[in-house]
C-alpha cells in the first residue's frame, strides 16, 4: 500500500502511495513512519516527496485521519506531491497548506524541484 524510502545522500524522504488507506493502514503508515523518520536520524528541513500517482484519491476519513496523525510530523524544507489527478490535487490543497509545498504530475521533475537551490519557494 505504500513504500517508504530514506535518502541520506539528498537528505530526502521519499514516499510511494500505491493503495486507498482504511483506519487500520493509516494507524499502520502513521506508526511506520514516526519510528523510520526518528531511526533514519532525519530532523526538521528535510525534504518529502510523496508519489501518490499510484493510487487514486483517498477516502475523506482517511485523508483526515492521515491529517491528524501526522499533523505533528517534523517539518520539511520543501515538499513534493506527485499526482495526475486533479481531485488528488484538490485533497492535497485542502489538508496540505504549507508555503513550501508543490504538485507536480511527474515524479522526476519534483525530485529535480527538491534537490534544486534554495531559490524561493512557491505553492503551485
Amino acid at each position: 500500500m505504500y513504500a517508504i524510502t530514506f535518502r541520506h545522500d539528498l537528505n530526502l524522504l521519499d514516499i510511494r502511495w500505491t493503495g486507498l488507506f482504511d483506519e487500520a493502514g493509516v494507524n499502520a503508515y502513521a506508526d511506520e513512519l514516526l519510528r523510520r523518520f526518528r531511526e533514519a536520524g532525519f530532523r526538521i528541513g528535510y525534504r518529502l516527496r510523496m508519489d501518490m500517482s499510484g493510487c487514486s484519491v483517498q477516502p475523506v476519513e482517511a485523508a483526515a485521519a492521515i491529517n491528524r496523525r501526522l499533523g505533528n510530523f517534523p517539518r520539511a524544507s520543501r515538499i513534493a506531491i506527485v499526482t495526475g489527478s486533479a481531485i488528488t490535487r484538490l485533497q492535497v490543497k485542502r489538508f496540505m497548506t504549507q508555503p513550501y509545498l508543490r504538485i507536480f504530475a511527474a515524479a522526476g521533475e519534483a525530485l529535480d524541484w527538491l534537490v534544486a537551490g534554495d531559490g524561493e519557494v512557491a505553492a503551485a
